[in-house]
């Protein structure tokens, strides 16, 4: 039988099934990259729920496997050489389980880092300017009487959303007809923006028809369904 008792985080988030992937996590769009992908890749895992509310992301526990305090972060006991792999960075583990799979990142040198290159897009940009627009729509920054810094974000993502309209022009996905990780990073953004931050008006939808094109095809699917919703929240 598998044993994680050297991983600090089971004493926290006891391993039911240790010989699968164990996921710590909350259903974010960050969160949600993850669980979307091991839905798409039927990889069996494990997921344990990381609640911001009660402060577990600053636990020892969970800061020994991320000591940077974010979720989600992974154990696979099944890493590299047999032995077991904690990771964290949503992006990194994206990488990770296409290459452990075999899926959603072409084989294509070239369009391998084409894709990586997108995914690097949202981890840089995308992820950050969304996350702040929402802070100043949704959150605190909301009450400030001064618009410039939400007005800043706005025009930001405006930006952003006009650089991945002109990408799926007469494409289905962000690398074309191939649907890979680079669309299982961008899109939980994108309903992000519209859903939860509710700013779709705000940056003006309409104008990104392409985005919402593909961000409506992306939620149809139901790896993406199934993983929006892990860990279930308690």
């Amino acid at each position: 039988m598998t044993d994680l008792s050297s991983f600090p985080i089971t004493k926290k988030w006891p391993a039911q099934h240790p010989e699968r992937l164990q996921l710590y996590s909350l259903p974010t769009p960050n969160g949600v990259k993850v669980s979307i992908m091991l839905e798409e890749t039927g990889l069996p895992y494990e997921p344990h729920l990381v609640s911001f509310e009660s402060h577990d992301q600053l636990s020892p526990e969970f800061l020994s496997l991320n000591p940077n305090n974010k979720i989600p972060a992974i154990i696979d006991p099944n890493g590299p050489g047999g032995k077991p792999l904690a990771l964290f960075e949503s992006g990194a583990i994206l990488i990770y389980l296409a290459e452990k799979t075999g899926l959603f990142l072409p084989q294509d040198a070239a369009q391998r880092y084409e894709t990586i290159q997108w995914l690097m897009w949202q981890m840089g940009g995308v992820g950050p300017m969304i996350g702040q627009l929402g802070f100043f729509h949704k959150f605190a920054g909301k009450d400030y009487e001064d618009k410039r810094p939400r007005d800043r974000y706005v025009t930001e993502v405006r930006r952003l959303l006009g650089v991945l309209n002109q990408r799926l022009a007469g494409r289905t996905w962000i690398m074309g007809d191939a649907y890979t990780i680079a669309d299982i990073a961008t899109f939980p953004w994108m309903r992000n923006l519209i859903g939860f931050y509710g700013a779709g008006d705000l940056v003006g939808m309409p104008d990104f028809p392409h985005v919402t094109r593909a961000l409506d095809a992306f939620i149809e699917r139901p790896a993406v369904a199934s993983g929006l919703e892990i860990p279930a929240r308690s």
